[in-house]
């Protein structure tokens, strides 16, 4: 085999190998960024969140994505809240917004399904905190 086709063979392994780990490595940056960026909106820890979540069972009546289990139907699914531009179709998706919907769904949608789960405020921002980054 002629040295210039052996140099082709190895740079076409080695894209072969270093594309799949470049695509990895693109993802962990992403989910990294997505997380400091809801942490810093919501002024939430993500991990709380998710805790709180599965805690209050929010997965009984809606679908997230992330949590296992949570496969409910009742409610809307959140797969994707974070770039929607409301939520519940009635106010605007804003940090403060969704902290309040989760907080107290009652006052901000007078007779909506979900009920107020006795959600404090440091656990609202860890929950909404979670929520945005489900993109």
């Amino acid at each position: 085999m002629p040295a210039s086709l052996r140099w082709i063979a190895l740079l076409l392994a080695f894209a072969i190998v270093a594309t799949p780990i470049s695509l990895a490595v693109q993802r962990v940056q992403t989910a990294r960024t997505t997380r400091a960026t809801a942490e810093a909106l919501t002024h939430g820890d993500v991990d709380l969140g998710r805790i709180a979540i599965v805690r209050h069972g929010c997965g009984a009546c809606h679908q997230i994505d992330g949590i296992a289990g949570a496969q409910g139907r009742v409610g809307s699914s959140l797969k994707g809240v974070a770039t929607r531009v409301e939520l519940a179709g009635r106010t605007p998706n804003a940090p403060a917004s969704l902290q309040r919907l989760v907080r107290h769904p009652q006052e901000v949608i007078p007779g909506v399904g979900m009920p107020d789960m006795g959600i404090g405020e440091q656990e609202g921002r860890d929950i909404a905190a979670y929520l945005y980054t489900l993109r």
